[in-house]
Protein backbone atom coordinates (compact mmCIF):
# COMPACT_ATOMS: atom_id res chain seq x y z
CA UNK A 1 0.00 0.00 0.00
CA UNK A 2 1.36 3.44 -0.97
CA UNK A 3 1.92 5.96 1.05
CA UNK A 4 2.68 10.18 0.48
CA UNK A 5 3.22 13.19 2.19
CA UNK A 6 4.63 16.57 1.69
CA UNK A 7 7.40 17.57 3.55
CA UNK A 8 7.73 21.67 3.96
CA UNK A 9 10.96 22.95 5.14
CA UNK A 10 10.75 24.98 8.31
CA UNK A 11 10.75 28.99 7.31
CA UNK A 12 10.43 30.66 10.59
CA UNK A 13 12.84 30.48 13.71
CA UNK A 14 13.57 27.27 15.57
CA UNK A 15 15.66 27.88 18.74
CA UNK A 16 16.70 24.95 21.37
CA UNK A 17 17.63 24.72 25.12
CA UNK A 18 18.64 22.26 27.55
CA UNK A 19 17.79 22.73 31.15
CA UNK A 20 17.59 21.00 34.46
CA UNK A 21 15.04 20.64 36.97
CA UNK A 22 14.86 22.25 40.21
CA UNK A 23 13.30 21.08 43.30
CA UNK A 24 9.25 21.69 42.45
CA UNK A 25 10.18 19.60 39.16
CA UNK A 26 10.27 22.58 37.01
CA UNK A 27 12.84 24.71 34.57
CA UNK A 28 12.07 27.37 32.67
CA UNK A 29 13.54 28.22 29.69
CA UNK A 30 14.17 32.76 28.24
CA UNK A 31 14.00 33.03 24.96
CA UNK A 32 16.12 35.63 23.43
CA UNK A 33 14.65 38.77 23.35
CA UNK A 34 12.37 39.34 19.76
CA UNK A 35 13.04 35.40 18.93
CA UNK A 36 9.00 35.23 19.16
CA UNK A 37 6.54 37.35 18.74
CA UNK A 38 3.83 35.13 20.07
CA UNK A 39 4.18 32.16 21.94
CA UNK A 40 6.29 29.42 19.86
CA UNK A 41 5.19 25.82 19.62
CA UNK A 42 7.10 24.06 21.65
CA UNK A 43 8.36 20.12 21.69
CA UNK A 44 9.70 18.32 25.28
CA UNK A 45 12.32 15.58 25.77
CA UNK A 46 13.56 14.26 28.85
CA UNK A 47 17.30 12.67 29.13
CA UNK A 48 17.26 9.24 30.16
CA UNK A 49 16.30 8.41 33.59
CA UNK A 50 15.12 5.23 35.34
CA UNK A 51 11.45 4.92 36.13
CA UNK A 52 8.29 6.79 34.91
CA UNK A 53 8.42 10.63 34.06
CA UNK A 54 5.54 12.74 32.36
CA UNK A 55 6.43 16.14 31.81
CA UNK A 56 3.44 19.26 31.07
CA UNK A 57 4.56 22.71 29.84
CA UNK A 58 2.48 24.74 32.65
CA UNK A 59 3.48 28.08 30.90
CA UNK A 60 4.61 29.57 27.28
CA UNK A 61 4.95 32.98 26.24
CA UNK A 62 7.14 34.97 23.55
CA UNK A 63 9.59 35.01 26.16
CA UNK A 64 9.50 32.27 28.40
CA UNK A 65 8.39 28.40 28.81
CA UNK A 66 8.17 26.51 31.15
CA UNK A 67 7.74 23.30 31.78
CA UNK A 68 7.84 20.70 34.80
CA UNK A 69 8.12 17.25 35.43
CA UNK A 70 6.77 14.61 37.51
CA UNK A 71 8.22 11.17 38.57
CA UNK A 72 5.81 8.23 39.68
CA UNK A 73 6.65 4.83 41.00
CA UNK A 74 4.89 1.09 39.46
CA UNK A 75 2.96 -0.47 42.07
CA UNK A 76 0.98 -4.00 41.68
CA UNK A 77 -1.91 -4.42 43.71
CA UNK A 78 -4.05 -7.38 42.96
CA UNK A 79 -1.47 -8.65 40.45
CA UNK A 80 -2.19 -5.62 38.38
CA UNK A 81 0.53 -2.82 37.63
CA UNK A 82 -0.58 0.63 38.43
CA UNK A 83 0.97 3.71 38.56
CA UNK A 84 1.51 5.74 42.24
CA UNK A 85 0.78 9.41 42.55
CA UNK A 86 3.64 11.38 40.66
CA UNK A 87 5.87 13.59 42.38
CA UNK A 88 8.10 16.45 41.75
CA UNK A 89 11.18 14.93 39.98
CA UNK A 90 14.48 17.29 40.64
CA UNK A 91 17.51 16.71 38.71
CA UNK A 92 16.39 15.78 35.83
CA UNK A 93 17.52 17.05 32.02
CA UNK A 94 14.90 18.60 29.71
CA UNK A 95 15.79 19.22 26.01
CA UNK A 96 13.13 21.84 24.14
CA UNK A 97 12.77 22.53 20.57
CA UNK A 98 10.60 25.99 20.10
CA UNK A 99 9.16 26.94 16.77
CA UNK A 100 8.00 29.89 15.61
CA UNK A 101 4.22 29.75 15.11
Amino acid sequence: MPTRGHYTPIAGRVERARGVTDASGNVTFTWPVGAFTVPPVVTVALQGATGFRVHSITANSAATTTVNVQASTGVTLLGIGVLAVGAAASGVTVHVHAVEA
